[in-house]
């Protein structure tokens, strides 16, 4: 005979169900006046019922408690009946402080003191929107064009306005390719929303976004202008120039301001990792970088082992994904082994995270060596992170540490955390962070600790460097409830503000 708590399982999902199901249209409407939810710094807007139950489940296992849709609904409720001005507030880390200490209030009181700083106010931010052209659209240029989309929100952000492509045979046609590649990706899924051809005016209507797509050859002889675009970030996802005086062309056409380069930057760019660095991003800055996407899934683990732990030296082995860069066929290659066919062996090769580290860290620099691994897998990769350290350490203690950092810092949309024994490569596909810990294969032998750092190479990449966008575009929100802040400078009375 059954258990009376395992009968009452299907219930109690039945009626958790329902409560997602009502918060849909909620979570909706405040995203519609950019207030923005997120549960542990995963947002909730445009998710399903089963998705927004299965990040509830998720964070119970991460955090060991309690909290689940009959927690948080009763919290988006009344976050629903506010005059709230446009904020990012996460209810779960709204509903964990609730449950910890709520000084004897009840929701509805707890909530309104919690938004006070926003109440009634439409002046929370001042940033404009920016204009956004996409130069290339290989496989950043595709996914960051998705997300652009996704976080148009109430309008107030980043605003794709345009694709710049080299001239094709048939530009009509092509524009119908390309449109058929956004909406279809054998990685990534179905684009989620609808897509529309106007071939009369040579763009895509892409959830009510209109993107123009541009033909051109030179990046210095365009005039944005005649599309309406102003001011516009360029984000250059073709990888050809890396230099200043390469991404510089773009600032010579009519409508452009600043410069977004999707991989490490050379010379005297600066190369921004967001939530490891972000602080060193100025109103002045025209050309940034956004390094690797290896970068990214090292630098915010490794800046946080070091303030915690210390690190004397370290080894880094990037296990990647293959990369359009090599050959599906064996043929020649400008660099050695890469070459060979990509599908159908590992291909050991040189990495420039490694020499990124020193630049974003410089407290670490001269401190690393590593190797790159590229594998047969499209997408997904791992950093094995072998450090040596100031102290001894405990595989709990680290652990615990990481724990916390993926839930409590402002790092938590840089740095995951997962509890499973069964965990492969390719249940992080479409992973938002930088990197995920991979708990149960972390090594603590006295001084030293290996860790092992999932990350999406494309999505979880395509994400950090839509967050450097909007920290070069001064886009940024009130949160609450406010957070520790990591490489930004922001002040109390802007509840901690940093970058989406």
């Amino acid at each position: 005979m059954a258990k009376p708590e395992l009968e009452g399982a299907f219930a109690d999902f039945k009626e958790r169900e329902a409560l997602a199901e009502s918060m849909i249209p909620m979570i909706g409407t405040l995203y519609r006046r950019n207030v923005v939810i997120y549960i542990h710094g995963v947002p909730l807007y445009n998710q399903s019922v089963i998705e927004l139950m299965k990040a509830h489940r998720f964070v119970r296992q991460i955090e060991k408690n309690e909290m689940s849709e009959f927690e948080t609904h009763p919290m988006l409720e009344n976050l629903g009946k506010l005059d709230l001005g446009p904020a990012h507030i996460d209810i779960g880390k709204l509903t964990s402080n609730f449950m910890n200490d709520n000084g004897g209030l009840s929701v509805q009181a707890y909530v309104k003191r919690e938004c006070a700083a926003i109440l009634g106010r439409h002046d929370t931010i001042s940033h404009p929107p920016r204009d956004v052209v996409i130069y290339g659209f290989g496989r950043i240029g595709r996914l960051v064009t998705r997300l652009l989309v996704e976080k148009a929100a109430g309008g107030q952000n980043l605003r794709q306005r345009a694709v710049v492509l080299r001239p094709p045979k048939d530009p009509v046609d092509d524009l119908y390719q390309r449109a058929s590649l956004l909406r279809r990706d054998s990685v990534h899924g179905p684009f989620k929303g609808t897509i529309r051809v106007d071939a009369d005016n040579h763009a895509l209507i892409c959830n009510g976004n209109a993107i123009h797509f541009i033909y051109a050859t030179d990046p210095s002889d365009i005039d944005y202008t005649t599309y309406g675009i102003q001011d516009a970030l360029i984000i250059d996802s073709t990888g050809v120039w890396r230099d200043r005086k390469g991404l510089e062309q773009h600032l010579q056409s009519k409508g452009t301001a600043k410069v977004l380069l999707t991989t490490s930057g050379k010379g005297d760019i600066k190369n921004i990792v967001s939530g490891a660095n972000s602080d060193l991003v100025v109103p002045e800055d025209t050309v940034i970088a956004a390094g690797s996407c290896t970068t990214n899934a090292i630098v915010p683990v490794l800046k946080s082992i070091n303030d915690e732990f210390g690190i004397d030296h370290g080894h880094m082995e990037t296990v990647h994904a293959y990369t359009d860069d090599q050959n599906l066929h064996d043929n020649t290659h400008s660099k050695e082994r890469r070459g060979r066919s990509a599908p159908l062996n590992m291909v050991l090769t040189e990495t420039n995270a490694t020499e990124s580290i020193g630049k974003l860290l410089p407290e670490l620099a001269g401190k690393f060596t590593g190797n790159s691994i590229r594998v047969p897998v499209p997408n997904v990769s791992m950093a094995i992170l072998n450090l040596a350290l100031h102290r001894e350490v405990s595989r709990e203690e680290v652990n615990d540490f990481l724990r916390d950092v993926s839930l409590n810092s402002a790092m938590n949309r840089q740095i995951d955390f997962t509890v499973s024994r069964e965990v492969v490569s390719s249940d992080f596909t479409g992973n938002r962070h930088a990197g995920i810990i991979d708990s149960h294969a972390t090594i603590a032998n006295g001084k030293r600790l290996i860790l092992y750092v999932w990350y999406d190479n494309e999505f979880g990449y395509s994400c950090q460097v839509v967050r450097v966008g909007q920290k070069m575009a001064g886009i940024k929100y009130p949160i609450v409830p406010p957070q520790p802040v990591t490489g930004e400078s922001t002040s109390v009375e802007q509840q901690k503000v940093k970058s989406a």
